[in-house]
């Protein structure tokens, strides 16, 4: 008699602790704010060139003896970065050659190709400012959503890479990547040499 009360409280508690349907918390993101669009001029008098670049960025310098005038835009809120790389164009055979530069620009945007949806090139020409160069919107999951190389085609050559410093996840970075996208077009527009 003492198992079968034991079993049939077992049955009662099981069917009245299964009533309740529970469902699980929706996985959350970060808050996402974006300041005011301003705008200040990079444009320092030891490097070879100059742009505009968001008030709400920082310009770190990299640390390599390679690049001297390598930088790095960084969005802090965003978790954000511009990889801005200066060569200076050699008319001999060798790695400064413009023909490989840009060869390695397409090579290294390509690399995102295995992730990527697909890869949009556009034309960039400002012959006012002898600036021409590639725009290379990177669709998907990739880790970096948009490169770019400019040149006068004789002495300077500039390439730069976005990556977000979190993990490439499209639907909730979507935002992030719209917001800084329009600030690397401002850039590219302004671009000029010194």
């Amino acid at each position: 008699m003492e198992k079968k009360f034991i079993i049939l409280i077992l049955f009662i508690t099981l069917l009245l602790g299964c009533e309740k349907n529970y469902t699980p918390k929706p996985r959350g993101f970060f808050r996402i704010s974006f300041p005011e669009k301003t705008y200040i001029k990079f444009d320092s008098n030891k490097f070879p060139y100059q742009f505009e670049i968001p008030q709400y960025s920082e310009i770190l310098h990299k640390k390599n003896n390679d690049g001297l005038f390598d930088i790095n835009i960084s969005f802090p809120d965003n978790k954000a970065d511009i990889h801005i790389t200066y060569k200076k164009i050699s008319e001999n055979s060798g790695l400064e050659k413009l023909e490989y530069l840009l060869e390695d620009s397409r090579t290294l945007a390509y690399k995102h190709s295995i992730k990527a949806d697909a890869i949009e090139e556009r034309l960039f020409i400002n012959p006012a400012s002898k600036v021409y160069g590639t725009i290379y919107l990177i669709e998907g999951n990739a880790a970096s959503p948009m490169q770019f190389y400019l040149t006068d085609s004789v002495k300077h050559f500039l390439r730069g890479s976005f990556y977000i410093r979190d993990i490439p996840d499209i639907d909730s970075l979507r935002p992030v990547i719209e917001f800084i996208e329009t600030d690397i077009i401002r850039l590219i527009e302004t671009t000029s040499w010194n």
